[in-house]
């Protein structure tokens, strides 16, 4: 009997030793240009959510959008991507991530194409649902593409780091970039960019990347992929709105009931349907459940406070759009460090101490902007406070990446991915209508310079109170969870 067991306890080891060898310890030539590979269509993909901000007046002028409409340029992206990012994320482990990365690009470059030639309204914003339904689909599969090529530990870190602080980085530079672009050339390039990526990207990703899928393909659970797409556009219907009319507007409480009446259908579906999209067990693991309510607050903070810092530049300091938007370039620069440095603490301390102490450097720098003036000199605060802040956020980002996407096996990747990316979309939604919200019941509908820099003031507290409320859900929920430095 004893010696049964210490035959079977040597091959364990064996196995354990034969399967830590395979797994490359180091980045290998091809593991650098899978990483290349899926980073650049990241990026591009963390872009194209704020390089139009800047140019909607001129897309409005151009095509004949009414002010009311135009709007829409922005919501019909939000509400495809947000809504439609768990349900391809679960297809991609079902009937293979290459083949979903790969199909949602050749749909974004077409679309993007087809956004930049349009000369209706109509045509402009089927491109842009066509684009944000590209988003949804390659997003999670990109991600899961990656967490798959690297194993668990520190290369998965690292890779999730680079992958956060670049999409981070994409968005501050879509707000720099379509402005440039706007500004020197016109708003069509603002679409035109992403065609030449997007092929280049075809063109490299079939040879390199190797896809992953379950042996046996399950049922596709069509009850619980509905209730929660469409209950994720009522939400995400419901937020844009209330940026828009604000919270008590019949069209935002409607969204919002109807949303989370269908989130609630949805898990009752999924507690009983056989094959379920979403298995409960996983939702009850805490790494996934508090990882990813940290994600959404991660997106929801940053996010909105380059909103709410937007809003400050060109309405108290009367900065132009393309001035403010390259003062946004020292954050990109704070999340870049961020995600190189995240990583490094990850694997000598742990992804708990990333998480708090992320948060707790965000909650810092964030909360110094809230001694901004009304004179421009309050920029020499300003820039420093979104550089450190910066890579605060970057911290507690990668800390949730991994948090959310460990100890799951890889035919639940796409899965985890898909509800990581879930909460990325959802947190870029939310945060600018909850902070305008705050701003406009702080400035009571004033519009002076003053009154603004009062609502910009109040919603920055609000902001760091949010981002302090993430260290205490890290410190007490997860605190428990072994956090190995090296997996």
């Amino acid at each position: 009997m004893s010696t049964t067991r210490t035959v079977s306890r040597g091959e364990t080891t064996r196995v354990a030793a034969a399967t830590l060898e395979a797994e490359p310890q180091h980045l290998t030539r091809r593991l650098k240009v899978v990483l290349a590979v899926l980073l650049v269509a990241q990026f591009m993909l963390a872009v194209d959510f704020s390089i139009l901000n800047v140019a909607l007046p001129a897309i409005g002028d151009g095509l004949g959008f009414s002010l009311s409409n135009l709007q829409w340029i922005a919501t019909a992206f939000a509400l495809s991507a947000a809504g439609f990012t768990l349900f391809f994320g679960r297809i991609g482990d079902l009937m293979g991530r290459k083949r979903v990365f790969l199909g949602g690009l050749a749909v974004l470059g077409l679309s993007s194409l087809i956004g930049g030639l349009a000369t209706t309204p109509e045509v402009l914003i089927a491109a842009r649902i066509a684009q944000g339904l590209a988003t949804a689909a390659v997003t999670p599969a990109g991600l899961s593409l990656l967490t798959t090529a690297f194993p668990e530990g520190p290369l998965r870190q690292k890779a999730l780091g680079l992958n956060g602080a670049l999409m981070s980085a994409g968005f501050t530079t879509g707000a720099i970039l379509g402005g440039i672009l706007t500004d020197l050339l016109s708003w069509r390039w603002a679409f035109f960019i992403n065609v030449p990526v997007a092929v280049a990207v075809l063109l490299i990703a079939p040879a390199v990347i190797k896809d992953s899928r379950p042996e046996r393909r399950p049922k596709m659970d069509l009850p619980g992929a509905l209730s929660v797409t469409l209950g994720l556009l009522g939400i995400v219907y419901g937020l844009t709105q209330a940026g828009e009319h604000g919270f008590a507007h019949p069209a935002a409480l409607m969204g919002l009931l109807v949303g989370a009446v269908l989130l609630v259908v949805f898990w009752f579906v999924e507690r009983r349907v056989e094959e379920p999209l979403v298995p409960l067990r996983i939702l009850k693991r805490p790494s996934v459940t508090w990882g990813n309510i940290l994600g959404l607050l991660a997106f929801v903070t940053e996010t909105s406070l380059v909103y709410l810092l937007t809003l400050y530049m060109q309405k108290t300091l009367n900065f132009s759009a393309l001035t403010a938007g390259i003062s946004f370039g020292v954050l990109g620069l704070g999340t870049v460090v961020g995600g190189m440095l995240a990583p490094r603490v990850i694997a000598k301390y742990s992804t708990l101490t990333a998480l708090v102490a992320g948060g707790l450097i965000q909650t810092a720098f964030t909360a110094v902007l809230l001694l901004l003036g009304p004179e421009s000199a309050s920029m020499w605060l300003l820039l420093p406070a979104t550089f450190f802040g910066g890579i605060g956020n970057m911290l507690v980002i990668v800390g949730f990446m991994v948090t959310a996407t460990s100890g799951l096996p890889d035919s639940e990747q796409g899965l985890a991915t898909g509800l990581a990316t879930m909460s990325q979309q959802i947190g870029i939604t939310m945060g600018t209508p909850v902070m305008s919200a705050v701003v406009t019941a702080a400035t009571s509908g004033a519009v002076t310079a003053g009154a603004i820099l009062h609502g910009v003031t109040v919603a920055i507290g609000v902001n760091a109170a949010l981002v302090l409320l993430g260290v205490l859900i890290a410190t007490v929920f997860l605190r428990n969870r072994k956090q190995p430095a090296h997996s």
